[in-house]
């Protein structure tokens, strides 16, 4: 019984940590992802979690080396920001520039995070075609899409 008791400890442990991991990350730029959604009209959700996607919630080595959560490439290699915020703008302003991105606030509104993800990976922001999938599971198992709710509907 011990041997089977002690793995699934662990493993829980680690399940766990993880999950924490993930919820200080959206504790620590859910703010920043509410910024851009009234600045540029993306979802915070979709921002946020495509964050937590790319970069495993900042756990990554191209988050934690270069501050780049998104990861977004320059000409050759990918960007290097000065903090994690500067990611998160530029992300936000890629969004709203590229030909292929920027038509997606005049097409949704920015409660409508499902055609968002989709819209973005239509976009060619990904290769993967489980892409929004999997940005979409995370909306749904942190809530992410709670943090998109009109202003009359949180009074």
């Amino acid at each position: 019984m011990k041997k089977v008791f002690l793995p699934l400890l662990l493993l829980s442990g680690f399940v766990a940590k993880a999950q924490n991991t993930s919820k200080s990350y959206i504790d620590k730029y859910k703010d920043a992802a509410i910024s851009i959604m009234h600045d540029y009209g993306i979802p915070a959700s979709i921002t946020l979690a495509i964050a937590m996607h790319e970069s495993a919630s900042g756990n990554s080595a191209l988050a934690r080396k270069s501050n780049n959560q998104f990861g977004m490439k320059g000409r050759h290699s990918y960007k290097t920001y000065d903090s994690v915020l500067a990611s998160f703008d530029d992300f936000a302003r890629m969004m709203s520039e590229r030909k292929q991105f920027s038509h997606l606030a005049e097409k949704f509104d920015s409660f409508d995070y499902k055609s968002w993800a989709k819209g973005i990976q239509r976009g060619g922001y990904a290769s993967s075609s489980k892409w929004s999938s999997q940005v979409l599971s995370l909306i749904k198992k942190f809530s992410l899409n709670e943090l998109d709710e009109k202003p009359e509907d949180s009074q």
